[in-house]
């Protein structure tokens, strides 16, 4: 009777824990349920530009470096202006102050530094709808160096403003294409495609055309780029009658 007891007790665990998986397959699979994933893409043009530069200038006297700083500066400004930039477009930063020192050395050995100047670095920012326009100005800023201005710029940064319109035209293209592939399925396993069960967006890629940018589960948005392609994923989950 001891060992009839140890089996029918060890009889009883197998059957629970095959009931407990059984259970968990199910709702892990749960019968009757397609999951699909569609996808929708959209090429656009960017519509704003960002541009930023900066220039400096260096002098052992800090309130001449202000002086030959605001020069550069209204040179810069009518240039801009000159090339058709408006001037609600230009924004300055607050100028950088840096004292310069140079280290001082003797038999190889660290020994102090000696002031030589001030730097005052002036930085500006573009902003424009104008896209074509600045990008010329943004190709040409090197004239500056013919009236003696040391202008530095980084490439041009473009953006899109109906950025929100455009992600919910590729939420439903997305869609539609995951129900269209779900039909399909359902077709082919001869039933009828039932009510919605859920949906879930997938992570929404801006990438410039044709560039090769590898995507990324955290989402790229591409700013170097004038064209762009804009795609994300939806997965829905239907019923099966």
């Amino acid at each position: 009777m001891k060992y009839l007891g140890a089996i029918i007790f060890s009889i009883a665990i197998v059957l629970a824990a095959w009931f407990l998986g059984n259970a968990y397959v199910s709702r892990a699979n749960p019968d009757g349920v397609i999951s699909v994933t569609g996808s929708g893409s959209e090429n656009f043009t960017s519509d704003l530009i960002v541009w930023e530069g900066q220039f400096s200038r260096v002098n052992s006297n800090l309130e001449q470096a202000y002086k030959e700083l605001n020069q550069d500066k209204e040179t810069v400004r009518q240039y801009l202006l000159d090339k058709g930039i408006k001037q609600e477009n230009i924004v300055y930063n607050s100028v950088q102050t840096n004292e310069q020192r140079e280290n001082q050395y003797q038999n190889g050995n660290y020994v102090g530094s000696i002031f030589k100047g001030y730097e005052l670095v002036q930085s500006v920012k573009i902003e424009s709808n104008d896209v074509e326009l600045i990008e010329g100005v943004s190709r040409e800023i090197t004239e500056l160096l013919n009236k003696g201005v040391q202008f530095n710029s980084t490439p041009p940064r473009y953006y899109y403003t109906k950025i929100a319109d455009l992600k919910i035209e590729m939420i439903s293209k997305a869609t539609e294409d995951a129900r269209l592939r779900a039909e399909k399925i359902a077709q082919n396993s001869g039933g009828e495609l039932g009510d919605l069960k859920s949906a879930n967006m997938g992570v929404f890629q801006i990438t410039g055309q044709n560039s090769g940018e590898d995507y990324s589960w955290s989402g790229v948005y591409n700013t170097a780029d004038k064209k762009k392609t804009a795609s994300i994923t939806m997965r829905l989950d239907y019923e099966i009658d």
